[in-house]
């Protein structure tokens, strides 16, 4: 694995030993952020299931401000740390070991807010569309906000979660890629909808 564009590209990047994490294709990176960005001015992305940590850290590469990974695996973890050390983007970045569910709570506490979300878990983990539902629920992303979930070929997503939006489906062999779009719609407050003073 490599880090494709950016800052730090060509940098390569450690996978997590054992077979308990599914690194995500090169081919399949590349073609995620041709669909996505490919390059970022600012903002800040999440990296829910992040093993590696690549998919994160591309997105720093490509001109995100900062990035938040979480992951479960202890191995991940230092994988990921590793990986942002060899890129020189650790300052950009904070690393978390723990249950998505329960980061997403903690993240949620600090008023964290996301511009591009990665949901990338194991095949077997089929709920990413809760997890979506979740990051709405905790007004975690705004309008504009762009959530990637990498899944299994044969599990198809719905095209609505709630404000977000299917905007692209691509299959890569066994995998897929949906891509969402969060359309804020919630109505204005009162205050806001309020006619200004009248001109002159």
């Amino acid at each position: 694995m490599r880090v494709i564009s950016g800052s730090a590209k060509g940098r390569p990047l450690k996978a997590v030993p054992g077979n308990t994490t599914r690194p995500t294709a090169d081919r399949v990176k590349e073609a995620l952020f041709s669909i996505i960005g490919p390059y970022f001015e600012g903002g800040a992305a999440l990296d829910l299931y992040a093993g590696s940590g690549s998919l994160g850290i591309e997105a720093l590469s490509r001109g995100m401000d900062r990035a938040v990974f979480v992951d479960l695996d202890r191995k991940s973890v230092e994988v990921i740390k590793a990986n942002l050390r060899a890129t020189g983007l650790s300052e950009r970045a904070e690393v978390h070991r723990g249950d998505a569910r329960q980061a997403l709570k903690a993240l949620k506490k600090r008023g964290a807010l996301f511009d591009l979300v990665f949901l990338d878990p194991p095949y077997r983990m089929k709920e990413m569309d809760d997890i979506l539902a979740a990051l709405e629920r905790a007004g975690m992303v705004r309008d504009g906000s762009v959530a990637v979930i990498e899944h299994e070929a044969a599990r198809d997503y719905p095209e609505r979660i709630g404000g977000f939006r299917r905007t692209r489906r691509a299959v890569y062999g066994i995998t897929a890629l949906s891509v969402y779009v969060f359309e804020d719609t919630a109505p204005l407050r009162p205050e806001e909808n309020e006619a200004g003073p009248p001109g002159p």
